[in-house]
């Protein structure tokens, strides 16, 4: 962890207006503009950008995906600019949280891996940038969208050592396990062999 250069209330402050953030569900908000129905009650239900691609519309799907990891980047980006690392790191764990559990949505959220991409990509950006790299080839082989994200993100601490961001390690970890406990469904069907798999038509 950072050492604390700011005050703990001024933290907080940081860590609600960041959840606040993290808490808009822009798949629910893109597949209704775009008719696409209540994503809640499509595919898994999940609210993320891999639900919203199974409604068949690749662009939703897309927009899901760089809205929901731009809340996590800009929520952290903001935070530094204006306090430092410390609140960085506070901004992007409570954009992830915001995510996954949020307020507007009765505390049911996504998993996370684009918020959690992003916010990688903000705090430490060739680490970012890895990460996507082991989610393509991973993606590319499996065809598990679950699969990928798990993969990069167990990987993810182990980079953040390897680049040189040693204060930021604990807050991917946290991160990370969080992702994992989302996705404790998945990790289930894909040790059984039930896991859905995305076609190349799909």
């Amino acid at each position: 962890m950072p050492e604390l250069a700011n005050p703990l209330w001024l933290l907080g402050i940081v860590g609600l207006l960041s959840y606040a953030l993290g808490s808009v569900p822009f798949g629910v908000v893109i597949a209704r503009v775009m008719g696409l129905g209540d994503l809640r009650q499509i595919g898994s239900g999940n609210i993320g950008a891999t639900n919203v691609m199974r409604t068949g519309n690749k662009l939703a799907g897309v927009l899901t995906f760089l809205l929901d990891a731009g809340k996590g980047a800009i929520a952290a980006l903001i935070a530094w600019w204006l306090l430092g690392e410390d609140a960085a790191q506070i901004a992007a764990l409570a954009a992830f949280l915001g995510h996954l559990y949020p307020v507007y949505l009765g505390f049911k959220g996504g998993k996370g891996v684009a918020t959690f991409i992003g916010t990688a990509l903000a705090l430490a950006w060739p680490v970012g940038l890895a990460i996507c790299a082991i989610w393509l080839c991973v993606f590319a082989v499996s065809r598990y969208s679950s699969l990928a994200a798990l993969v990069a993100t167990a990987i993810s601490p182990v980079l953040v050592a390897g680049f040189g961001y040693g204060s930021m390690i604990a807050v991917f970890v946290v991160l990370g396990v969080m992702i994992f406990l989302k996705h404790s469904e998945n990790i289930r069907r894909l040790l059984s062999g039930t896991e859905s798999r995305f076609t190349r038509k799909g």
